[in-house]
């Protein structure tokens, strides 16, 4: 673990911890509130934060093992864990909503009054007030130490927020109108309101577990890639990229020319493995597939000079993500490459 890794550690571990502390402090905060003023809007929200305390117990366990290295257990470590504990904590948000709508529907069907109304509208508006920057705080740290366990567990914390903000209006108007089944109206809004988070987190992080398609990150990656192209790297197809928490993993297929010596190709993918961990923060594993150029590569071939060379450059490919990551073999290589227009001007394909 280098230094900045071990930075981003201590950052995740401290936010997650003060996460678990402030969680729990306020949950007992709202079920005083509760028996305080018995209004069954505010026993959602406290059922809401015993969630938050459960989840984010699990997104400490989860901060601590994805920090464990590659062993050989895991030869591609420990990160992907960080998918588990989102789409628990997104499964945990769904439950909430529909536990909310549980708790809340007896109070719009039989409606009673509230007591000391007053005082626990505010302890509520500071129990939110805590919350609200404890969210923001985790989403922020989440993402500039690339962890979305963090940023899943600062999503969940916003729900409580959003929570808490629905029932402090449905109390405000239940004491101004003295209308008692607007408690468990409101109650029921926010609970449809978490319920959207929860199941896009839960899709999130099932899509970081099937490997789905990251379009940005590859966009990423093929502009790095041509932005530093070399004259000899005559291709490139077959571009996968996935990530887990702050790690990014890479394969691809490099065409280099054929006359290469094995030390200077291993070099040649070296310094584009290279660029790669400099402008990625460091924390990339590529896999480079050097193969030898064909004759009908040509073409498109920037490579000058070469005693290999059949048929002089005409045209080069533009190396953007849809190029890249095209998934051809070596007959629909030579495929594309004979289909290419016969233009005597040297340009780039698009």
């Amino acid at each position: 673990m280098d230094v900045t890794e071990k930075t981003y550690f201590r950052n995740r571990l401290t936010a997650i911890s003060l996460s678990l502390v402030v969680g729990a402090a306020l949950m007992l905060l709202k079920f005083y509130v509760y028996w305080l003023t018995q209004s069954s809007a505010i026993l959602s929200d406290a059922l809401e934060s015993i969630i938050n305390v459960v989840a984010s117990a699990f997104a400490l366990g989860s901060v601590i093992l994805s920090a464990k290295p590659p062993d050989s257990t895991h030869p591609y470590g420990h990160e992907k864990i960080e998918y588990f504990s989102a789409g628990f904590e997104g499964a945990l948000i769904v439950f909430a909503a529909f536990g909310i709508v549980w708790t809340a529907w007896p109070q719009i069907l039989r409606p009673h009054e509230l007591p000391n109304l007053g005082s626990g509208l505010l302890i509520l508006l500071g129990a939110s007030a805590v919350n609200l920057a404890l969210g923001l705080g985790l989403i922020r740290v989440g993402k500039r130490t690339t962890s979305l366990i963090l940023v899943a567990d600062g999503k969940h914390v916003m729900t409580d927020v959003y929570t808490s903000a629905g029932v402090v209006l449905g109390l405000v108007l239940v004491q101004q109108t003295g209308w008692y089944w607007l408690d468990g109206a409101i109650a029921c809004l926010v609970a449809i309101n978490i319920l959207v988070i929860g199941t896009k987190l839960v899709i999130q992080a099932f899509a970081g577990l099937m490997h789905a398609s990251d379009p940005a990150l590859l966009e990423e990656i093929s502009a790095l890639i041509a932005k530093h192209r070399r004259p000899n790297w005559i291709d490139i197809h077959r571009l996968r990229a996935w990530r887990a928490g702050n790690r990014i993993h890479a394969d691809f297929h490099l065409i280099l020319p054929r006359d290469l010596t094995l030390d200077v190709a291993h070099n040649e993918a070296a310094l584009l493995e290279e660029s790669l961990k400099t402008h990625l923060g460091g924390m990339v594993e590529a896999l480079i597939h050097a193969e030898p150029c064909i004759d009908q590569e040509c073409p498109i071939c920037g490579y000058d000079p070469c005693t290999l060379r059949q048929a002089p450059m005409r045209l080069q490919n533009l190396w953007h993500r849809d190029m890249l990551t095209s998934q051809v073999d070596e007959e629909e290589r030579e495929v594309a490459i004979e289909n290419v227009d016969d233009s005597e001007d040297p340009k780039q394909a698009k």
